[in-house]
Parts: structure tokens; sequence; C-alpha cells
């Protein structure tokens, strides 16, 4: 296996593009030098599929969460099943939770009520919030302004919002996650990936969606966050090695040591 290892921290591994392979994927990403991988809960039947992908095993977490396209199915009685599925010794963070006005799956007011309840949730727990923004620049920076810095740890994954979420979630010392897109050709926050605080980085798949440069168009695999790695410690002036170290470093800090744990 390839030194220093890496840590896929969003990976919905539980996709149904992955029935068919998916032991032979964690075995490519192994040999890819992925040493954890951050399985991600998106709903109550997703969630509950992360957990079981990472109980008993290797090299892998979960996340329990409702996402924002499934917020209108938030409720007391989905708390509690979060709640209960939290629980899991596997479980290392909540989400993926946010809010996304793109594509409108769930009204905008459920969205905010689900999102707030899941922050609420982290800092009871204690427990990192994963977030997912696109098209709620306003919104989102109103409700991340509201959060104590680090009460609870909210992770941008993927990020790609503008300069309000951006400066809510360093007023509030979030963690940024960076996906595939920074390897797409006209992709324009170069200048955030720069600048973002070398101890606030990670990096992350979204697989199987989002494949990075040169996957395009191809299935994407938690494995390839080797080649988001490659090009954001090109885009930072840093050696491979050391953005491998650091971004490692930083999951460990957030997710805790079972992301010591290795496939």
């Amino acid at each position: 296996m390839l030194r220093p290892y890496l840590v896929d921290t969003h990976c919905h591994l539980g996709d149904a593009a992955f029935d068919a392979d998916r032991d032979a994927v964690l075995a490519n990403a192994k040999a890819a030098g992925v040493s954890h991988v951050v399985v991600i809960g998106e709903s109550l039947a997703g969630s509950e599929r992360a957990v079981a992908l990472a109980r008993g095993a290797a090299g892998r977490s979960a996340t329990v969460g409702v996402h924002p396209h499934e917020a209108s199915n938030w409720s007391d009685d989905a708390r509690r099943r979060v709640l209960d599925l939290l629980a899991a010794p596997e479980v290392v963070a909540v989400g993926e939770t946010g809010l996304d006005y793109h594509y409108m799956h769930s009204p905008r007011e459920m969205q905010r009520r689900a999102f707030e309840a899941h922050l609420q949730i982290g800092r009871e727990l204690d427990k990192p919030v994963i977030v997912h923004a696109r098209d709620a620049d306003d919104d989102m920076a109103a409700i991340l302004r509201s959060v104590a810095p680090a009460q609870p740890v909210v992770v941008l994954h993927s990020f790609s919002s503008g300069d309000a979420v951006w400066e809510a979630g360093m007023a509030i010392s979030a963690y940024f996650s960076f996906s595939g897109m920074i390897t797409f050709k006209n992709w324009p926050l170069t200048g955030r990936l720069a600048v973002c605080p070398s101890d606030r980085l990670l990096v992350e798949t979204d697989a199987p969606y989002l494949a990075p440069v040169p996957h395009r168009g191809k299935r994407n695999e938690p494995g390839f966050v080797r080649d988001i790695a490659e090009r954001a410690a090109v885009l930072r002036g840093e050696s491979f090695d050391e953005l491998t170290r650091r971004t490692t470093e930083n999951a460990r800090r957030c997710f805790g040591s079972r992301i010591d744990s290795s496939l």
C-alpha cells in the first residue's frame, strides 16, 4: 500500500452503483493509497446501509442523517431513528444534511427545519455535522452564522459556494472538503482552495458522483481521491505527501480515532 495514506471523507458507498463490485472497489482504493472511507448516510434507509457497511469493518466509518432532498420526510420519528443509529460505535458524524435550492426536492422551509435539527443533534452529541450546500448561499450563511465556533464542528462538503458561505464557515472554524470538481477545467474556486487553512482542509470523492479528471464520465470511486489530492497539492503549491499527511490528520481530528482503522 502506498504511503502516506489518504482518507476519503465523503463516499456514498451504499449506493446501488457499487452493489456489483463493492469489495473490488475497496480493494482498488487500498491499492491507491486510501486507508479509510467515510460512508455517508443521506436518508434513513441510506443511513442504515452506511452503518451496516461500517459495522465490524476495518477502514470504514459511517454517518447518519437526512439529505435536504429528503427533508420532507423529517419528523419526530425520523429524529428518533437518527438518534438510535448515531449511537452505533461505527458512526462518526451527523448528516449529510444542509440546503439545496437547485433541485428543490423538498420545500425550503422543510429543508431549513431539518438542517437546524441536525445541527442541534450534532451539538447535543458532540459529533461533526456534514453539510451540503447548493444554490442556497444566503440562507446557508445565515444558519452557519448562528452556530458558535466548533459547536458543533461543521464540514462543508464538496465546497463550491460563494463568499458568504466561505466567510461564515471561516468564522465558525468549519472544515472545507474539496471533491473532484477541483480537477474540472473551468472550476472557479482555485483561490479558495489555495487559501484554505491547512488545518481545515479535507478531500473527498462524493462517489459515485463527480468523478475527477481523468475519470470524467465514469463512476466515481473512493480510490480516485488520490487524483483529487494530487490536484489539490498542485493548486496549493504543496507536495503530495505533505497535503496527504495534513488532510489525514485533519480527518482524524474531525472524526476521531476511528479514522486510524485501515482498509
